[in-house]
């Protein structure tokens, strides 16, 4: 059975403390959300206030060394458009660099609206087969253009980042729904998976930043 994690608890991804074993040669973390539903009364419909607006959350990892830095900055290419791409290949999974040249961390997908049921997004890693270069790699969301747009972590509901082994099995989940301290925050440290010794841990950290670009959280591993 899952574990339900509360902030800064920290898990065995191996097995649980019931004993029970998990398959680690793939790892998906995933990130969930909804949209808080707008007041549907009558002068919400009349003036039209019962639209709900599209959030775009994007989930991302850091791989970091032993010194807790982001080592690989990638490189700088064009877009198909013809615009500049930075930190492409780099030790950074996000929107523009799914993939990382190891092929063992991956982002499975953009979802722009958080529309659907279950994951909106997922990060997938071969955790065993990481380079053992790496000993931590954290886990982060940012609202894009939340500044913008006026959005925020405390307009969502159903919030949630979890650890699914190889064969589908919960390991944990952490909620974040229901907390009025993210009022104003557009981009939060979700958690991070880290080695000890031999083994895989996960923490939950839910460490909220004001900013919606994660360029400026990046600077502070780098």
């Amino acid at each position: 059975m899952a574990i339900n994690l509360q902030k800064g608890q920290t898990i065995d991804l191996r097995k649980n403390d019931k004993g029970e074993s998990f398959d680690l040669s793939l790892v998906t973390i995933g990130l969930g959300w909804d949209v808080r539903k707008k007041d549907t009364g009558f002068f919400s419909k009349l003036f039209g206030g019962n639209d709900e607006p599209e959030y775009d959350l994007d989930a991302l990892a850091f791989l970091l060394d032993s010194n807790g830095k982001v080592a690989d900055l990638g490189r700088t290419v064009r877009n198909t458009n013809g615009g500049e791409v930075s930190l492409f290949e780099s030790d950074i999974i996000f929107f523009n660099s799914m993939k990382h040249p190891s092929g063992n961390i991956w982002l499975t997908g953009d979802n722009r609206t958080g529309a659907g049921d279950g994951d909106d997004e997922q990060i997938i890693v071969k955790l065993d087969a990481l380079d053992k270069k790496y000993e931590k790699i954290v886990f982060i969301v940012t609202i894009y253009q939340g500044k913008r747009r006026e959005q925020h972590f405390g307009l969502l509901e159903n919030a949630y980042i979890r650890a699914v082994d190889a064969k589908g099995k919960e390991i944990a989940k952490f909620n974040l729904s229901g907390n009025s301290s993210l009022n104003g925050t557009r981009a939060m440290i979700f958690s991070e998976a880290y080695r000890e010794g031999s083994e895989w841990k996960f923490k939950a950290i839910g460490e909220p930043r004001s900013t919606d670009n994660f360029v400026d959280i990046l600077k502070e591993f780098t």
